[in-house]
């Protein structure tokens, strides 16, 4: 018998290329808190997207860079957790987010950011983050974008966070995330009737 279709799938990106990265942890255990009828699935493209250059942003497209538009397609939401570095997103995930920039694959898609730093850091990321997804058309579902501090002993040997409140404060993200009805759904249901 098929396994059931999920109803909704949350795509996740990382900002950190790092192999032990507390948002890869994060990331992959909001995987794991994910309820039935939800498949969190993480992103591992981020090292393989060439530079942005606009010139390149034609058909045909580079191989990692259609990837990614496909899995923001098909994605319901879209949960992001990135490190700060120099005071803003890493190079490698803006570029990411710049294969986004004028594609419509992210337009009006519930999108909302976990910020894992210790506390009094992280917000030139996030106003980065918040500014480049204004450009993007992505909704950011406001009551899902939280601050989760991790520290090193929440998480195990297989980079998953073993910390019970740290587990349900992302399963209420997931929640918030994939429950959320914003201007799009809306406008798109209001089509239906």
């Amino acid at each position: 018998m098929p396994e059931p279709k999920p109803t909704a799938v949350i795509l996740l990106l990382s900002g950190s290329l790092r192999s032990s990265s507390s948002n890869e942890s994060v990331l992959r255990t909001v995987r794991a808190v994910a309820p039935e009828g939800v498949r969190a699935v993480l992103h591992d493209g981020l090292g393989d997207l060439p530079h942005f250059n606009p010139d390149d942003d034609t058909d045909p497209l580079p191989a990692p860079v259609v990837a990614l538009r496909t899995a923001i397609d098909e994605a319901t939401a879209v949960l992001v957790c990135t490190p700060e570095y120099a005071g803003t997103l890493p190079g490698s995930f803006k570029n990411l987010l710049d294969w986004t920039v004028g594609g419509t694959e992210i337009v009006d898609k519930p999108t909302a950011w976990i910020n894992s730093a210790a506390a009094g850091r992280g917000q030139g990321a996030e106003a980065t983050l918040r500014g480049v997804l204004g450009y993007t058309g992505a909704e950011i579902v406001e009551s899902a974008c939280v601050r989760i501090p991790l520290n090193r002993p929440a998480v195990d040997a297989e980079g998953a966070i073993v910390d019970p409140a740290v587990r349900k404060q992302l399963g209420e993200v997931v929640d918030r995330l994939t429950g959320f009805r914003g201007r799009a759904a809306a406008a798109r249901q209001e089509g239906l009737d």
